[in-house]
């Protein structure tokens, strides 16, 4: 009989402890992308920043410290952690530019001037590729767009890409002022004095008071801040009294974006949808001010550097189990598509034709990372490609010169050690060589135009 109570006993913790709000309900899923956000651009790691909402959720979130953007600018970044493939596999090794008085491109390809081997990159996500809006369909998700696409101009917007809706999205890669009018043409409901960050924000608000659809939520949120022009919210600007001028207007950007988040995270409280959402928030790319101690940032020549490549990233689930711990593998934002897959079917995500791979068995706790070779490649300048295996890096240029750097001794990546570590530098340099022939044979020839 005791034996048997015990069982009893047993099943019911069991199927108590298994079927929570997320597991009986798919959660709501909430995707913060800031741009041009720096890994030291926040409060928690630099006192310079007020962000107080970010540092709250730092505390209720897993930190995965050592994240980065396969190819960090504006349109790739966004390109990939919308698919999960490495943005080069489509082509596109630069931001889109934008040739039309409207912000279009008619353009398939475009070309850099002072890019040393003239490298086209395509001006639009391709239809074809399946974004994690389009899949999360499949599992039963409302897909609602806010804010920065520049992945191509109408015929390409998010509506097109598996968003239900979009809103706040134009053809632009970043406005010409934070205050009304914000943008050339194209953004829509505009309120006198009303921040850029702050209109976004309030259209995210109102949606998730309003929501009433049985199905969950996928909410794209990607800001047009911190990206220039340097155009601090003024109510936050005395916060940064004493930093030279275009440091004071980034900083009372930062704050606004935190400020969104703190509304965010409390529009969720009213509705009662805090305890079924999961958070995510990360950056498009290093940011345009010192990073000290990384080296690099987005401008600079440097941007494959640790200040330019690395960016936060919060992964905030209602489980305290999973509240202020922090992984220090190598990941990519890349692997935020399968994560997500993985936490709205309940099941392991398989597909060979990305690169990305899910985080959501760390995040429980289940498994390590394994380890893996991080792959980037940008075409602006001499620096141009790089590869990470676990604490070292290498990096290449088109003149030939080669770097190597271990990440985990050496963060400020002051100490080349490509002469040094013979072995490491060979192995990396030619796992580099290959992956760049796999990719390049997969482009499309496209000759440069003739000046």
């Amino acid at each position: 009989m005791i034996k048997q109570l015990f069982y009893i006993g047993y099943f019911l913790l069991f199927f108590l402890l298994n079927t929570s709000t997320y597991a009986k309900e798919p959660p709501n899923i909430i995707l913060l992308f800031v741009d041009d956000w720096g890994w030291m651009d926040v409060g928690y790691r630099n006192n310079k920043y007020v962000t107080p909402n970010i540092n709250q959720l730092k505390e209720e979130s897993m930190e995965f410290t050592r994240t980065y953007v396969s190819t960090p600018t504006c349109s790739p970044s966004r390109a990939s952690i919308l698919t999960g493939k490495e943005a080069v596999r489509m082509q596109m090794v630069r931001h889109i530019v934008h040739s039309n008085p409207d912000g279009s491109n008619d353009d398939k390809f475009s070309f850099w001037k002072k890019d040393p081997v003239q490298r086209p990159s395509i001006n639009y996500l391709p239809l074809e590729e399946v974004t994690y809006a389009e899949a999360l369909k499949e599992y039963g998700y409302y897909n609602a767009f806010f804010g920065k696409w520049h992945l191509g101009h109408a015929p390409y917007h998010p509506i097109h890409q598996g968003f239900d809706e979009q809103n706040g999205t134009t053809n632009w890669g970043h406005p010409k002022s934070y205050y009304p009018p914000y943008f050339k043409s194209g953004f829509g409901e505009m309120k006198e004095g009303e921040f850029l960050t702050d209109n976004l924000t309030n259209q995210t608000t109102s949606f998730i008071k309003d929501y009433d659809k049985k199905q969950p939520f996928m909410i794209s949120l990607w800001y047009y801040g911190v990206h220039g022009p340097h155009v601090g919210k003024k109510e936050h600007l005395d916060l940064y009294k004493g930093l030279p001028k275009r440091e004071q207007q980034y900083g009372a950007m930062v704050t606004a974006v935190d400020e969104s988040i703190g509304h965010i995270r409390e529009a969720l409280k009213l509705k009662g949808l805090d305890e079924n959402t999961i958070i995510i928030l990360t950056s498009d790319q290093g940011g345009f001010f010192s990073q000290a101690p990384l080296s690099g940032g987005k401008i600079g020549g440097n941007t494959l550097g640790e200040g330019g490549a690395r960016v936060p990233m919060l992964i905030h689930t209602p489980d305290p189990s999973n509240h202020k711990k922090e992984i220090d593998t190598p990941v990519s934002t890349i692997d935020i598509f399968p994560t997500l897959m993985e936490i709205a079917s309940h099941k392991k995500y398989k597909n060979t034709g990305i690169q990305g791979v899910s985080l959501w068995s760390t995040i429980n706790g289940k498994k390590k990372i394994k380890d893996r070779n991080l792959y980037f490649m940008r075409s602006y300048e001499d620096q141009y490609a790089s590869v990470i295996q676990n604490d070292w890096k290498m990096v290449k240029y088109h003149s030939g010169k080669k770097t190597l750097f271990n990440i985990a001794l050496d963060q400020s990546e002051k100490n080349d050690l490509y002469t040094i570590e013979t072995k490491v530098a060979k192995e990396l340099e030619d796992a580099l060589l290959d992956w760049e022939n796999e990719v390049y044979s997969t482009w499309e020839k496209v000759d440069p135009p003739v000046n």
